[in-house]
């Protein structure tokens, strides 16, 4: 397959570069008036129109469009049943997300329902839903469980992930968030709910190989820091590496404990300290930045970014695509929230939603770069004046074709 005249081919990176980060993320390396050439699904070369081959099996005119690697969606939690809009309008009439999660909203309020869904409706639900992320050029996504908290519901959700990696082109990666809420049915007895995450439910899902991580809601009210500490060490005896929710509305040391534990990304950060980002910056582990989660919450606190950035930091972008929060998986919108809100420059945005967002799925030999050798998961969009157009045209749909490796 080849595509030719591009008028812009963006993040065209060394196959060495395995992430970018704090002033490096200002750099978004472009060709101009080029072409791209895909053979068995991965990008074979690229280069200038003038060099362009003369033939191919299959072309495609970009016709003065962009070229862009697929968004690397590194935290959503897909897989649920039902929307939350009743509780849009409460959190409209005046109420936090602590007090709708105490009248059994929240979490729990999707633990019940998919509980009572049968896995062929989640499978098809979600399908629907990966559908149309991909349509809005998401080329590698992570799915989250969570929404069970029981034995057989964790492990169904678990189930409809793999069906989902089976049905889909897509990179997925899966990960275990049993440890999302305490389900009312252990809220007199935390212990007996560790015991069953850790004992019953994590030597399961890594025996059939159901997940690629753990998690844990590390936050006041839901999981402490030395209870997500144990479910990091215990994924930890099975293979899973953790990528962590903490920082969303109090600092209470979770990130310190990921960072001491080599989580490979802490996600939220809406809340962060001095000190903290020190610690990010001494370890290895990935800040993911989910802006659409204040965005839809109307929470004044958003992560401060260009601190992080100026730290040196390699800062990456998600979507938190959930039915309570962020009840959308659109990440041009995620990454116009970043600029605006956030103060990223859109190259800075757009390298946290690709080359960094596959780092903290452990993909970027794979994903987030156009390199010769990597899936040729690419989207092609309609002419745009610079890169900066996509993030300023934030109710644009500016993406004109979607290939995941090399169809589409």
């Amino acid at each position: 397959m080849l595509i030719h005249h591009i008028h812009t081919l963006v993040q065209t990176l060394p196959a060495e570069t395995g992430l970018v980060r704090g002033a490096g993320m200002q750099t978004l390396p472009v060709l101009h008036d080029a072409y791209l050439l895909i053979e068995g699904g991965r990008i074979v070369a690229f280069g200038p129109m003038a060099e362009c081959p003369a033939r191919a099996d299959v072309q495609i005119d970009a016709k003065g469009g962009m070229v862009f690697p697929c968004w690397c969606d590194s935290h959503t939690h897909l897989v649920f049943a039902g929307s939350r809009e009743t509780e849009f309008v409460d959190r409209i009439r005046g109420l936090s997300y602590e007090e709708i999660a105490r009248r059994g909203g929240g979490i729990l309020n999707s633990a019940r329902r998919l509980r009572e869904t049968p896995e062929e409706v989640l499978v098809e639900q979600a399908w629907q839903r990966l559908e149309e992320v991909r349509g809005m050029g998401a080329g590698a996504i992570e799915i989250k469980s969570g929404y069970g908290l029981s034995e057989d519901s964790e492990l169904k959700m678990l189930r409809v992930i793999r069906r989902l990696k089976e049905m889909s082109p897509m990179p997925i990666k899966a990960t275990f968030l049993g440890a999302h809420a305490l389900p009312a049915e252990y809220r007199d007895n935390r212990e007996g709910y560790m015991q069953l995450l850790i004992e019953r439910l994590l030597p399961q899902i890594a025996g059939e190989g159901l997940a690629d991580y753990v998690d844990a809601f590390c936050e006041k009210n839901f999981f402490s820091v030395e209870e997500t500490s144990r479910i990091i060490d215990a994924g930890a005896r099975y293979g899973l590496k953790a990528k962590i929710h903490t920082n969303q509305f109090n600092s209470m040391g979770g990130i310190e404990a990921c960072v001491l534990r080599g989580a490979v990304s802490v996600d939220h950060l809406e809340v962060l300290t001095d000190e903290e980002i020190a610690c990010l910056a001494a370890g290895h582990t990935i800040p993911t930045l989910l802006p659409s989660a204040p965005f839809f919450l109307n929470d004044e606190h958003y992560p401060p970014a260009r601190r992080m950035l100026d730290a040196g930091l390699p800062v990456a972008l998600a979507t938190d695509y959930n039915p309570g929060t962020t009840p959308s998986g659109r990440m041009p919108f995620v990454i116009s929230l970043a600029c605006i809100k956030l103060r990223m420059l859109p190259e800075e945005a757009i390298n946290a939603a690709t080359i960094n967002g596959a780092a903290a799925m452990e993909l970027s030999a794979d994903c987030g770069s156009i390199t010769p050798g990597k899936l040729a998961n690419v989207f092609i969009t309609r002419p745009m004046p610079s890169v900066a157009y996509l993030p300023y045209a934030f109710g644009s749909h500016v993406i004109e074709r979607v290939l995941v490796k090399g169809e589409g």
